[in-house]
């Protein structure tokens, strides 16, 4: 086709006149084209739009009514010479385009054909390459791949094998579960049991044979639970029921040897054994009690040594499981470590979608499961195989049940522990093991303390540990405090139980003795005359005890009180206190309320309120008494006198000398949140200074309406001195006798000074009454020798020589 394509181009006119040619028709064609519509160059055109149609189409062509048939046809024969034409121009259009682009159509037809030849050679090629192939696999490739395929198939067998060996040993697994159990091998049938059912789930699952085992097993695991406990609880009771002593066993007999010991208890008539128990005295009772808590102790350690067993086998599979891990972690990092140092590059071949690793994979786990099956169940508790047809190597699985390993751990005494690693417990299951062993220990205790308290509490029904002494409560509070602190450093906890029972009966305890030291004070009060007592040498003992601020109760000297006589005063860190005996008796209460919280610190805080009430009641009561005359109703006093006004108050010095002390001491033994209870303290003192305050007062007063009384009526006219000052001094001289031993020097000048400057006013307002002026006249002359004389008495008085009385203020100053 080229060569007539060649030749025809040969005949053609030449270049120039046919590219003229060519550009006349081009010219040409374009006129004509465009005489063809718009609408038929239309990308969108179709003939099935009524609107196109109609257009190319128009019905007025086809009518044929009205008589004019002849016309419409012409035109439908002109309409289709019309389209005719246009289909003309586009052909000729068409075929010059084609003419146009000839060359490259005879080029691509060339290239076809040589395609087409390439084609055949490379078929040709592929033919010969593929019988080669051939030949290599028939001489090179069958016969690897069906060794291969021969390994493959030797291994399946060899799994049938072993699946078959296995499902042997396991339907033995029930007989073997017995004969163990028949000898008390727990472990050892827990473990198999444990094995058993492993297997079921990874290995033999889906067996038909096999589907009630797996239940079966777990009814024999809790057979074997019950079994466990039945025989744990045998060796409890055993090991705890063995004798504390030679002579005693339990609680209930200790109690019974210790009642048939007392020969007053009559049996036959006292049958209960809580009543006869009732009859013992404190001593006996005090030492059944005593004899109760070292059984309760010897109980404990006892029970802590078996947990303490138990719970150091714990411990030491913590540490084992602790121990496996860190080396299958090197031993992981070591594998990972020896694979990427292999070759990772496999063939690939498509016989059964296996890689060439796989079959050797296989291979190397067929050769690992014959070293490692025959391992399996060798333990100390291993059983034999109950079929004498099976030989021992089918008493084994193949290698992916045979992981189990077997973790040999010693405990402190000595013995090793054997723990598979499917019977091995969690880290979370062992610790909270450990920790229930602990609160095992931790019930123990508590037990023994609710029995303590029980023992406690039949014996004080009848109000028996009530009416117990200061020193009998301290004692028995001490001997619960002993035992509370050796079970606690014996299980590590704290029982609150008998905590609890001791912090009651000592509420009782603070409450009577509250009562009975306050119904004392108040009878010592109702009875008190308030006149000033001697002190005895064992009073003025305990007050030298409290020295440098720290109370503590002097030892009973025997012999030497009596031959000391009684002292007029007390001496206090060098001062004198004239007291009244209700106050040495309140000394030695308050003590005794110290000595209380050194001997039970667990009354601090209730001691130190009941103290508080015992102080302000003295204070309160006191004040009814004498500054409100209450005395005279009470014990029957004539009068509140000036010497019972000064000793009331010196009493009431005495107690706030010691307060601050009772603070410290107080203040020591309170825990640091309960500090805000001092203020009581602070509260008391202001109180009593108030109260000391009032009765000063009251002896200013007394002197001031005496003072009104008599200079009321007094005239300034001789005799000098006159009777109204003579009077006055002598009142003073009575009021400086009365008091003058009783309060210190400085206290007796500072309520002098008080009198006096209640005498100068009473004194200027009289002068003023009377009109009488400092100028120096008859009158001021007069008065000035009655002040001299009052003056020069008043000073005469002991310890009042210095006092300044400045007698200038009874004048009026001039204005």
């Amino acid at each position: 086709r080229e060569k007539i394509h060649e030749r025809c181009k040969n005949i053609c006119p030449p270049k120039d006149t046919f590219d003229r040619t060519l550009l006349h028709t081009h010219d040409k064609s374009r006129t004509d084209l465009e005489q063809v519509p718009k609408i038929f160059m239309k990308p969108d055109f179709a003939l099935d739009d009524s609107l196109t149609f109609n257009s190319v189409l128009p019905w007025s062509h086809f009518n044929t009514a009205g008589g004019k048939g002849n016309r419409d046809a012409a035109s439908s024969k002109l309409l289709q010479e019309k389209l005719s034409h246009y289909l003309d121009i586009v052909e000729v259009n068409i075929a010059h385009q084609i003419s146009l682009r000839s060359e490259a159509f005879f080029h691509a037809m060339t290239s076809q054909h040589e395609l087409q030849d390439y084609l055949k050679k490379t078929s040709q090629a592929v033919k010969m390459l593929r019988d080669k192939i051939a030949q290599i696999d028939k001489v090179m490739c069958e016969g690897s791949l069906q060794i291969l395929r021969l390994a493959l198939t030797r291994n399946n067998c060899v799994k049938v094998y072993n699946k078959l060996k296995l499902m042997a040993t396991v339907h033995q697994t029930q007989p073997t579960v017995q004969v163990l159990l028949s000898t008390s091998e727990f472990v050892g049938a827990l473990d198999l049991i444990a094995t058993t059912q492993e297997v079921l789930q990874q290995e033999l699952q889906g067996i038909h044979s096999f589907r009630h085992l797996g239940s079966q097993l777990c009814e024999l695991e809790k057979l074997i639970s019950k079994m466990m406990i039945a025989e744990f609880s045998t060796y409890s009771h055993s090991d705890l029921n063995r004798p504390l002593e030679d002579d005693c066993q339990v609680l209930e007999e200790c109690v019974i040897n210790k009642v048939s010991q007392i020969e007053e208890i009559d049996t036959d008539v006292v049958v209960k054994l809580a009543d006869q128990m009732r009859m013992l005295n404190f001593l006996q009772w005090f030492d059944l009690l005593k004899d109760i808590f070292s059984k309760f102790t010897i109980f404990l350690h006892r029970v802590k040594a078996t947990l303490n067993i138990i719970h150091s086998v714990v411990l030491s599979v913590l540490d084992k499981n602790q121990r496996t891990r860190e080396l299958e972690e090197i031993s992981q990092q070591k594998n990972a470590a020896r694979d990427n140092s292999l070759d990772t590059e496999v063939a690939y071949l498509t016989h059964e979608g296996m890689f060439i690793s796989d079959a050797f994979n296989e291979g190397e786990l067929a050769s690992v499961a014959v070293d490692t099956t025959s391992q399996r169940n060798v333990s100390p508790n291993s059983e034999p195989c109950s079929s004498d047809s099976v030989s021992e190597p089918e008493c084994t699985t193949d290698s992916s049940s045979s992981k189990e390993q077997t973790s040999s751990s010693a405990t402190p005494g000595g013995v090793d522990v054997m723990v598979s690693e499917d019977m091995k417990l969690t880290d979370v299951e062992l610790g909270k093991l450990a920790n229930n062993i602990q609160e095992l220990l931790y019930s123990a205790s508590d037990i023994c303390h609710d029995r303590a308290v029980k023992f406690l509490m039949a014996r004080a029904k009848d109000g028996f540990l009530e009416k117990l002494n200061s020193m009998e409560f301290i004692t028995l509070s001490r001997l619960m405090e002993t035992f509370i602190l050796d079970t606690e450093q014996i299980c590590g906890r704290k029982s609150m139980s008998l905590l609890g029972a001791l912090q009651s009966q000592a509420n009782k305890f603070v409450n009577r003795f509250h009562e009975e030291r306050k119904t004392k004070l108040s009878l010592l009060l109702d009875n008190e005359r308030w006149k000033q007592a001697d002190v005895p040498a064992e009073f003025q003992d305990l007050v030298d005890s409290i020295s440098g601020g720290k109370i503590a109760l002097p030892e009973k000297k025997s012999g030497t009180t009596e031959e000391r006589k009684p002292a007029e005063v007390l001496i206090v860190e060098g001062q004198q206190y004239a007291v009244v005996g209700t106050v040495l008796l309140l000394i030695r209460i308050i003590l005794e309320y110290c000595q209380c919280v050194d001997n039970i610190p667990s009354v601090t805080t209730d001691m130190l309120t009941r103290l508080s009430d015992l102080l302000k009641y003295f204070n309160s009561r006191s004040c009814q008494l004498v500054l409100g005359a209450g005395a005279m109703q009470v014990v029957g006093l004539k009068t509140i006198t000036t010497k019972n006004l000064a000793l009331a108050s010196r009493c009431l010095q005495l107690i706030v000398h010691y307060i601050p002390v009772i603070r410290t001491h107080f203040e020591a033994r309170l825990p640091p949140k309960q500090y805000n209870m001092l203020r009581h303290f602070d509260h008391i003192t202001k109180d009593y200074h108030d109260h000391i305050a009032e009765i000063a007062a009251k002896l200013v007063a007394i002197m001031d309406s005496l003072f009104d009384k008599l200079l009321s009526k007094y005239e300034v006219k001789a005799p000098v001195p006159s009777a109204c000052f003579r009077n006055i001094c002598k009142q003073m001289a009575k009021m400086h006798e009365a008091i003058f031993d009783l309060l210190p020097e400085e206290q007796t000048q500072m309520l002098f000074l008080r009198i006096n400057a209640s005498y100068k006013l009473h004194l200027k307002k009289q002068l003023c009454h009377l009109n009488v002026i400092n100028d120096g006249g008859p009158q001021n002359g007069l008065v000035t020798a009655d002040v001299a004389f009052y003056t020069g008495n008043l000073q005469a008085l002991k310890g009042l020589k210095d006092l300044d009385l400045n007698m200038a203020e009874i004048w009026e100053q001039k204005r």
